[in-house]
């Protein structure tokens, strides 16, 4: 039981991190290592333990994607959290994707995850609901992606006339550039701390 126990942590936590993408059983049998039974097993366990009242998420099945969402009966907690963005501190990863797309701008979601080598649909759509990032067009070529680009908010809450006074990227070396990477991460992450404790 106490392996039964283990797989279906894995599993949940796969699941939290899959967010709204969600996984099949064979992708979540791969990640773990066992068979597609065990997996299935294991989901329900998982639905199982999330069943009590009083339990803030139930498993959804979508075309045979698995995923985590939350109840119901919480929705209204979530919506006000969702219309009110402002009460949610930035997140390590939407801070480097904003760093990201205010000095590569134009770039789509595919580019910004190319540069961070992790997935950045929901940061992105965190800096949109900010005011912080805009859609600024669309990519050439098939599928013609959504490019994204920074806002007159963002110039406002970092104090910048324009996007010419964002600390320059040297091309010295890769080192002055990871150190001046990591200033601007760090007046980042202070704009918004101070926000956050107002």
């Amino acid at each position: 039981m106490e392996n039964g126990n283990h797989l279906a942590g894995q599993i949940e936590s796969l699941l939290f991190v899959a967010g709204d993408d969600g996984l099949t059983v064979k992708q979540l049998a791969g990640l773990t290592g066992t068979d597609q039974e065990a997996v299935e097993r294991a989901i329900a366990q998982i639905a199982e333990a999330c069943r009590p009242e009083g339990r803030g998420l139930r498993v959804m099945e979508l075309a045979g994607t698995f995923r985590l969402a939350t109840k119901q009966e919480h929705a209204d907690a979530v919506r006000l959290l969702l219309e009110n963005p402002t009460t949610q501190a930035l997140t390590q990863a939407s801070l480097e994707v904003l760093a990201i797309i205010a000095y590569r701008q134009p770039i789509t979601r595919v580019e910004v995850e190319e540069i961070r080598g992790v997935k950045s649909e929901r940061p992105i759509q965190t800096l949109v609901s900010r005011g912080l990032v805009k859609e600024a067009g669309r990519a050439e070529g098939t599928g013609r992606a959504i490019l994204y680009g920074t806002t007159d908010t963002f110039l406002d809450h970092f104090g910048l006339a324009s996007l010419n006074d964002l600390p320059p990227l040297n091309d010295a070396g890769e080192d002055t550039a990871d150190e001046e990477m990591d200033l601007f991460m760090s007046n980042f992450t202070e704009v918004f701390d101070e926000e956050t404790n107002d």
